[in-house]
């Protein structure tokens, strides 16, 4: 039973860390407009690591649900380090290196206002799926997942768009951004919740934890 316990797991962690890196390489690569909201291509990418991470919070505990934020930073950095060891790679075709640069190229400020905004966001959604779980005595999952999820990525997106464009735009375009973007992620954490009951109930239904 506790193999089958870490089976899962592990399946759930490998979701978490396609969706988080798959992210990383398309939210500063591409912009669309949905229906004059302005967000990244990878906002539903990053949407579901919270899903994932509400999903592992309910079943395996608290710890779990810290060790896998954890464990994606750690992969985002490695994923960081890998793209920049290919770019000083010499190429042996010029216009390659060009193509892989405007690909993969991204500023110092962008990386750290993602890695700041990741951990706090990330860490709090954790911690508030619990107090609300405490709260609600383990009842309304629904509840719990939407309140930690909005609350946590409205942290997320103040903190991305300010540390990133701050001074970059306009205040009235900053706060465009982060209206737009927080209220896409509200939407599709209302949509995520029938998958987060489904999750957890394939899940808790065949394994037999003990939760922290």
């Amino acid at each position: 039973m506790r193999e089958t316990g870490v089976k899962h797991l592990i399946y759930l962690n490998s979701i978490f860390m396609a969706a988080l890196i798959t992210a990383n390489f398309t939210a500063g690569v591409k912009l669309v407009d949905l229906w004059g909201f302005i967000v990244p291509a990878g906002f539903v990418s990053y949407a579901i690591t919270f899903t994932i991470t509400d999903i592992i919070d309910e079943v395996y505990g608290k710890r779990e649900g810290y060790w896998t934020v954890r464990a994606g930073f750690v992969a985002s950095v490695v994923m960081l380090a890998l793209v920049w060891l290919a770019r000083i790679m010499p190429p042996l075709v010029p216009a390659m290196q060009e193509t892989y640069v405007r690909a993969f190229d991204v500023t110092a400020r962008i990386v750290f206002a993602s890695m700041v905004a990741y951990l706090i966001s990330q860490h709090h959604d954790v911690w508030a799926f619990h107090w609300w779980k405490i709260k609600t005595k383990g009842k309304w999952l629904w509840l719990r997942n939407n309140l930690s999820t909005a609350t946590s990525q409205l942290i997320d997106t103040v903190l991305f768009i300010t540390i990133a464009f701050y001074g970059v735009v306009t205040a009235d375009i900053l706060l465009r951004m982060i209206l737009s973007q927080w209220i896409w992620k509200v939407v599709i954490a209302l949509a995520d919740t029938p998958f987060v009951y489904l999750g957890v109930h394939l899940i808790s239904g065949k394994v037999k934890i003990l939760r922290t």
